[in-house]
């Protein structure tokens, strides 16, 4: 069976995340590329089409699950006594920022300032002196009706200024106090003025009309290629914006090359955070879909439970490549490299779902996408972060690899990775989404 062919280029990552500031408009975005190739986006509130095979996405908030049900070539076994497998890519939209506070409006020693709090593990010192802006979404009174408004102003409003080190107690760099020093500039005077004011005004709103929001800061650098050969990528939000990308680019290939399962395209927000929310990965999303695509395809209750346990998923986000500067913060004997290919990540307390079984379903696909494949171990003297992946697999039962493309500076408001790591990432995606069926 052909491996599906992906469309993924560095070049196209970086269109993507300067696309995206916020998790809302990374389901927009790829809602739009949803909608030109033929998907119908659904509505949780409402029936679904009974025995209808299609494509398909629901989207809640700033997490998105897309999948592809029937069609030529395609498995279509959800009947009583069938259980066709899923197979799951999933990812995150959110990355580590600084947020608008509920009051953000500050007067301090004559600078008009706009309180911020950081969102997830942010390296905080990388936000300091860059011109910021701000995207997000606004809840907004039409009559008796609260409806919701994408924000994106790309303009340098907001800058966090580091103090000069003439001023610093120790010249080796500044300890930063969330609550304290990171608030940003955005002009000058002794009376506070109304940012929110402001935002709604820029949007074309009444300001007494918003009634809520969720509003971060963005870095206006765009992404770019980088290097001597510009075999780098430059850009924010990579984590996890670039297995956003390279999983919507194998999903669409999967759709139009259906292997043995039905492929299933899971982002999902709040990643940073721990993902307790009603979107997050712990929330009921995946299941609920997963589960109303059996029912609405004439399976039942026993039909999910055996679908789910014939299927796999592919947890996707960065990892770490070795750093040039510090490699003794790395597993000596686990030297990951960039443009070397898709990293499968193991830890042993369960920081990553990945078992012996998930270990050979993304081994095999990135044999069958003939890429090279890393293997990641975290040093064992250090805390090792998690993922969507330990998550999924408690939540679904599913057996669950975890996965991604190596970077530098992850967490940093400015990331690197490699350019031919999107291709080949995507390739090992898309054939994860692809099996071949059992022999």
């Amino acid at each position: 069976m052909p491996v599906a062919e992906t469309t993924a280029t560095a070049a196209g990552l970086c269109e993507f995340i300067d696309a995206s500031p916020s998790p809302f408009h990374v389901c927009r975005t790829v809602a739009a590329e949803l909608d030109d190739h033929g998907f119908t986006r659904l509505s949780e509130s409402a029936p679904w089409p009974s025995n209808s095979a299609g494509r398909y996405y629901v989207v809640r908030s700033g997490s998105l699950v897309a999948w592809a049900d029937g069609g030529p070539g395609a498995p279509t076994g959800f009947r009583t006594g069938q259980a066709t497998p899923f197979r799951v890519v999933g990812a995150h939209t959110d990355s580590p920022n600084l947020r608008v506070k509920q009051h953000p409006d500050l007067a301090v020693a004559g600078w008009q300032m706009v309180g911020l709090e950081p969102y997830g593990g942010a390296w905080l010192n990388s936000w300091l002196d860059r011109d910021l802006g701000i995207s997000g979404r606004l809840s907004v009174r039409d009559g008796n009706v609260v409806r919701e408004r994408l924000i994106r102003i790309d303009e340098p409003i907001l800058r966090v200024p580091q103090l000069a080190i003439h001023l610093s107690e120790d010249r080796g760099g500044v300890k930063l106090d969330p609550q304290r020093h990171v608030n940003a500039v955005w002009g000058i005077g002794g009376e506070p003025r109304s940012f929110m004011a402001f935002i709604a005004e820029r949007s074309g709103i009444e300001p007494a009309a918003v009634l809520g929001w969720e509003l971060m800061t963005h870095d206006l650098v765009p992404s770019k290629l980088i290097g001597r050969d510009l075999d780098l990528v430059s850009a924010p939000r990579l984590d996890n914006q670039g297995t956003c990308y390279a999983g919507l680019r194998a999903f669409l290939a999967a759709v139009a090359e259906p292997g043995a399962a039905v492929p299933v395209l899971a982002m999902f927000d709040h990643e940073e955070v721990g993902s307790q929310s009603d979107r997050g990965a712990q929330s009921g999303l995946l299941p609920t879909v997963l589960e109303r695509i059996v029912l609405t395809r004439g399976g039942g209750r026993a039909e999910y439970l055996a679908a789910l346990a014939g299927s796999v998923c592919a947890s996707g986000d960065m990892a770490h490549a070795t750093h040039p500067n510090y490699p003794d913060r790395h597993e000596p004997a686990h030297r990951i490299e960039v443009n070397g290919g898709p990293v499968l990540k193991v830890n042993q307390n369960l920081r990553y779902a990945t078992d012996a079984a998930g270990a050979g379903a993304f081994a095999l696909a990135c044999s069958q996408a003939d890429v090279p494949l890393q293997r990641y171990v975290h040093r064992a003297d250090l805390p090792c972060g998690s993922t969507i992946g330990p998550m999924t697999a408690a939540r679904t039962g599913m057996p669950t690899v975890d996965v991604g493309a190596a970077q530098l500076a992850m967490h940093s408001a400015r990331e690197m990775m490699g350019a031919a790591d999107i291709p080949a990432y995507a390739a090992a995606l898309a054939a994860f989404l692809t099996p071949e069926p059992p022999r």
